[in-house]
C-alpha cells in the first residue's frame, strides 16, 4: 500500500468540501506559527502533528473537520471546547475557520503539546 502524502489528503478533501480544505489550511498554518519545528505525517485518514512528540493532529469528516489530541484527557480545559469521552483522546470540532479563534484553539495545541511531554517524561 503506498504512503498517503499531505499533499495528496489535501486535494482529496477539498474535492470533497472547499470549506474543511480551508479549515484543514488555516489549521496547519496556526501549528506552524505556534511551534518552532512541527512536522506532519498522513496516517488513520488525518495529517498528524509532531513536535518533538506526536501530539495530535487534524481530521476532515463530511460535516466538519476535528483536532484530535492523543493525551486530551489530561488537559483542563478551562475553555470548555473539549469533546469525547474516551480513556485519553478528546477533541475540538471545527465547523468554519472562524471557530479556530473563537474556539481556543492555539491554546489547545498548547495544552496538548505540554500534556503529551508530561506523560512521555
Amino acid at each position: 500500500m503506498t504512503k498517503k502524502s499531505v499533499q495528496n489528503l489535501l486535494e482529496d478533501i477539498r474535492f470533497v468540501s472547499e470549506q474543511n480544505y480551508e479549515i484543514v489550511e488555516a489549521v496547519r498554518a496556526l501549528v506552524k506559527n505556534t511551534f518552532e519545528s512541527t512536522s506532519e505525517e498522513v496516517k488513520y485518514g488525518g495529517i498528524l502533528f509532531t513536535s518533538g512528540v506526536q501530539f495530535g493532529g487534524v481530521f476532515a469528516y463530511k460535516e466538519h473537520v476535528t483536532v484530535e489530541f492523543g493525551n486530551g484527557a489530561k488537559i483542563n480545559d478551562s475553555f470548555g471546547f473539549l469533546e469525547g469521552t474516551g480513556k485519553g483522546r478528546r477533541h475540538v470540532k471545527l465547523m468554519s475557520v472562524s471557530q479556530i479563534k473563537d474556539k481556543n484553539l492555539a491554546q489547545y495545541l498548547l495544552l496538548a503539546l505540554q500534556a503529551t511531554k508530561q506523560d512521555n517524561s
